[in-house]
């Protein structure tokens, strides 16, 4: 039932041995702000960060070196990219998996957690067919003790 780490550590991201800068109310307006629309101009953040842009720039600047943001990124409308069918699958190892687990193109995010499962798993694919696809060859890793799978009825919030 334990996690066997040993593998999995290149996994685990850095962050975890960095420490980071404090942020400030200023700093916390100009990240909101980014969520929101990562690529809205230095002017627009600066004005509602009520912030001079050049400073607005320097804080970015800063927070990308120091680990606060680690990239830019955006949300993808799951319909039209073909991935409207979402899964979370929990999962207990015996053993390390292979590394090509975490790069299947339907791995969208995987965590260690805590109680009787070590790992959960999110998955997005086109269609149940190519869930079920992926689902029996998955399951039939020598790494995986057991699973429990959740289809994705509804979406009611995501984030990123």
């Amino acid at each position: 039932m334990a996690i066997y780490w040993t593998k999995y550590k290149k996994f685990i991201n850095k962050r975890d041995k960095m420490t980071f800068m404090k942020v400030d109310t200023k700093d916390v307006e100009i990240v909101r702000v980014l969520q929101r629309n990562s690529r809205a101009s230095i002017r627009d953040i600066a004005k509602a960060a009520r912030l001079r842009p050049s400073t607005v720039h320097q804080r970015i600047v800063r927070m990308k070196k120091n680990g606060v943001i680690e990239r830019f990124t955006v949300k993808l409308n799951d319909e039209a990219m073909s991935e409207d069918f979402a899964a979370f699958i929990l999962v207990t190892t015996k053993k390390d998996f292979e590394e090509s687990v975490f790069a299947d193109e339907h791995v969208k995010e995987v965590c260690g957690v805590t109680g009787e499962y070590d790992l959960l798993f999110k998955l997005k694919f086109r269609d149940v067919s190519e869930f079920n696809t992926f689902l029996l060859k998955f399951r039939k890793s020598p790494c995986i003790e057991k699973t429990l799978t959740m289809v994705v009825t509804t979406k009611i919030k995501e984030d990123a």
